[in-house]
């Protein structure tokens, strides 16, 4: 428990501190979530969930941590400029754990009950509203992730469609990491879409600065009846940033969830998604691509959970592994008791480019109903040589033709994306960053 004491002695050297700067509804389970990691402490390798990436190496350096909310020298309207064409989204920043309100964002009139905002500022007006959906759905009880970002996460973001209101507009959220120091940043997110609602989000994670970074976050998503949710996320920050993410999802009847998460650059990245169906006729399609090479580490942990019946699960996730990267994906599909008439189907494909390369496959299927038509599998090989051989005849350069196939393998994950200037634009950066040629996202230019 060594690693665990530096955090256990900062929450009760700092508790005061701490709470001054959080809101009531985070204060609330506060301590709560501090006993159950003094209980839990990290996860480590022998947890089943947590076999593939050594989390408690990853927490042992000491960090710095903005407990005392000092403010950070940046103004990321004019730090950041998105030349990605007819993307059209509404743009907000979150720069480090806090969601940036100094400046309001011009041309982002939302429809009529609307919200994206800090935790913190809702919370000052309608502390009930936070307090009946935060740390509901992420278990600080069983996770030690969830409960360190629940004992120390200060702010977040909240969005909220209310029934029946459709927005439009892509909403794309760029988080921003920022400091001169090495940093650890607890980021929380709420996301609620009520009846009937739809919305489309993209996260954005980007680096401004060449320090160490560590990273955890908790978003809970909760997708009322007849809902649709599209989230996209895409991590663009570089080899120094560790990322801790995890992701849980509630979704009601004949409800809809698109969720897929793109890995460019990272350092360290474990991204956990737990999903519930708690209605019936519910979809959900999660996806997800990774491109690594040097010494990168992706591991990407999935739980969908068919409580009810008549629900219809798709994952698909696919790693193109170089040099000495490691990736890993565990995914499991739980068919309950009388979830009857579910569909599934999980799929995760894997490319090693290099003899040094590491993948860990893991596809699980638990079911206690017998009218369900589930599948799951998973390959993991290197590029066909036989393709190769082909296109070198035709006067295509090792190096290109290398290219190309992993190109075209990715692809199927990046033609999922149903918002059409993100897929278009994915598919030029996928192919830079194949090149060597995408050291940062081209159409995300940090000025700094």
């Amino acid at each position: 428990m060594q690693t665990e004491k530096q955090y256990i002695d900062l929450y009760e050297q700092c508790r005061d501190m701490i709470f001054k700067h959080g809101c009531e509804p985070m204060n609330a389970v506060r301590d709560a979530a501090f006993e159950s990691f003094r209980r839990l402490g990290f996860p480590t390798k022998k947890v089943e969930r947590y076999k593939y990436t050594d989390i408690p190496k990853l927490f042992e350096p000491n960090y710095g941590l903005n407990l005392n909310r000092l403010e950070i020298p940046v103004n990321p309207y004019d730090a950041f400029k998105c030349d990605v064409p007819n993307l059209s989204t509404a743009l907000y920043f979150m720069v480090n754990d806090g969601f940036y309100t100094k400046i309001k964002p011009k041309g982002q009139a939302l429809p009529e009950g609307v919200i994206i905002n800090s935790l913190s500022n809702v919370a000052t007006e309608n502390p009930h509203f936070i307090a009946k959906y935060y740390a509901k759905i992420a278990n600080i009880e069983e996770d030690g992730i969830t409960a360190l970002n629940t004992m120390l996460a200060q702010d977040g973001l909240l969005v909220y469609v209310p029934k029946g209101v459709i927005v439009e507009k892509a909403i794309q959220v760029i988080n921003i990491l920022r400091s001169d120091v090495d940093l650890m940043v607890n980021r929380r997110v709420l996301i609620i879409v009520e009846e009937g609602a739809e919305i489309k989000l993209l996260f954005c994670d980007h680096a401004a600065d060449d320090r160490n970074f560590l990273t955890t976050q908790v978003i809970e998503v909760y997708v009322g009846d007849n809902a649709q949710l599209d989230l996209y996320c895409l991590e663009e920050t570089h080899a120094k940033n560790v990322r801790v993410s995890n992701l849980f999802i509630d979704q009601q009847a004949n409800s809809r969830v698109n969720h897929n998460i793109i890995t460019l650059h990272n350092g360290v990245t474990r991204n956990r998604t737990d999903l519930v169906f708690s209605g019936e006729g519910a979809e959900c399609n999660l996806s997800g691509c990774v491109i690594a090479d040097k010494e990168q580490h992706v591991d990407n942990n999935t739980l969908i959970d068919h409580k009810v019946g008549h629900c219809t699960s798709k994952e698909l996730y696919k790693y193109v592994l170089n040099d000495k990267a490691v990736g890993a994906f565990a995914g499991k599909v739980l068919v309950r008791h009388g979830a009857q008439k579910t569909v599934s189907q999980e799929s995760n494909q894997n490319l090693c480019a290099t003899k040094e390369a590491r993948m860990y496959t893991q596809p699980m299927l638990e079911i206690y109903a017998d009218d369900v038509k589930c599948a799951h599998g998973s390959s993991v090989g290197q590029l066909n040589d036989a393709a190769l051989f082909y296109m070198r005849q035709r006067g295509i350069s090792m190096k290109e033709a290398k290219l190309l196939l992993e190109f075209a393998f990715i692809n199927e994950v990046v033609d999922g994306i149903k918002l059409t200037p993100l897929r278009d634009r994915l598919h030029y950066l996928v192919e830079k960053r194949f090149r060597g040629e995408l050291s940062k996202c081209s159409g995300c230019k940090l000025c700094h």
